[in-house]
C-alpha cells in the first residue's frame, strides 16, 4: 500500500534529469519469504512507466547489466528496480531519489551505501526506507540512519548495536562475552576498552612474538584462556 502511494507522488516528478532507484531484498518471489521481490516490483512498476522503468539484478549476464545502466544513465529509463548489485561501483549524477523496500532486512553499512547512490551533485536528493515489522533494534537502526550521513558515526553506531563478532572465530556480528563481563554491557565498558585497544597496539608493535619478559607473562595468560594464538590473528588483522 505505501509504495502504491509514494509511487503515484513519485511519477510525476521522473524524467531523465531525475531518476530514481527503487531497491528489493529478493530477486525472485519465494514460498519461503514475504519479502517484495524486484521482479514483481519491476512488473507492477511497468504498469504504470512503461518502457521507462528497468529491472537490475546480480543474475543478469554482463552484457545485460551494462546496457541496463546504459539506458538508465541517459535518460531512456527513469526508474531503476534493483537488488543489492548497485551498492557499490555506481555513479549517476542525476539519479536523485532512493526507495529501498523492506529497508529492516538491511544492515546499516548497507543501507548506507545504497543511499549512496544518490546526492551525488548538486541536487536535492531524498531516500525513502518502506518497511514493515520493527523489532526494537531494527527501529533504533533506521532512527541513527536518519540522524547522520556520517559513515563514520554509522559505522560506530552500528558496532554498538549489534557487535563486531569474534576476531578470532567464526562469529560475524553479536558482541564476544570477554571473562569479566558480558558483551552487551559494551557500551559500559567503552572507556575500558578503548585503552586496552591502545594496550594491545603497543605491544603488538614493539613485542609482535611476545618473547619480553611482559610478551612472555601475556603468553601463559592467553594460554590459561585457550586463547594461546590470538596474537597472530591480531596482528594479521
Amino acid at each position: 500500500k505505501d509504495a502504491e502511494i509514494i509511487l503515484q507522488k513519485l511519477i510525476p516528478s521522473l524524467g531523465p534529469l531525475n531518476k530514481a532507484y527503487w531497491v528489493c531484498p529478493l530477486i525472485e518471489e519465494s514460498e519461503n519469504s514475504d519479502l517484495t521481490a524486484a521482479k514483481y516490483r519491476f512488473e507492477k512498476l511497468q504498469e504504470h512507466l512503461g518502457k521507462h522503468v528497468g529491472l537490475l539484478h546480480g543474475k543478469m549476464k554482463h552484457g545485460e547489466k551494462e546496457s541496463v545502466m546504459d539506458a538508465f544513465k541517459n535518460g531512456e529509463i527513469h526508474l531503476l528496480v534493483s537488488t543489492t548489485v548497485i551498492e557499490v561501483g555506481v555513479d549517476v549524477r542525476t539519479a536523485n531519489i532512493m526507495i529501498i523496500e523492506h529497508a529492516e532486512r538491511f544492515g546499516l553499512a548497507q543501507l548506507h551505501q545504497l543511499r549512496g547512490r544518490v546526492g551525488r551533485s548538486d541536487s536535492a536528493a531524498n531516500c525513502l526506507l518502506l518497511y514493515e515489522k520493527l523489532s526494537p533494534m531494527v527501529k533504533e537502526r533506521l532512527s541513527v540512519m536518519r540522524e547522520s550521513n556520517d559513515g563514520f558515526y554509522l559505522a560506530d553506531a552500528d558496532l554498538k548495536l549489534r557487535g563486531g563478532g569474534d576476531i578470532t572465530g567464526y562469529k560475524q556480528s553479536g558482541f564476544p562475552d570477554f571473562k569479566f563481563y558480558k558483551g552487551d554491557d559494551y557500551p559500559a565498558f567503552e572507556d575500558i576498552l578503548g585503552r586496552v585497544r591502545e594496550d594491545v597496539k603497543r605491544i603488538t608493535e614493539e613485542d609482535p612474538e611476545l618473547l619480553s619478559e611482559q610478551g612472555l607473562r601475556l603468553r601463559n595468560l592467553l594460554e590459561l584462556y585457550e586463547k594461546k594464538d590470538v596474537h597472530l590473528f591480531t596482528r594479521a588483522a
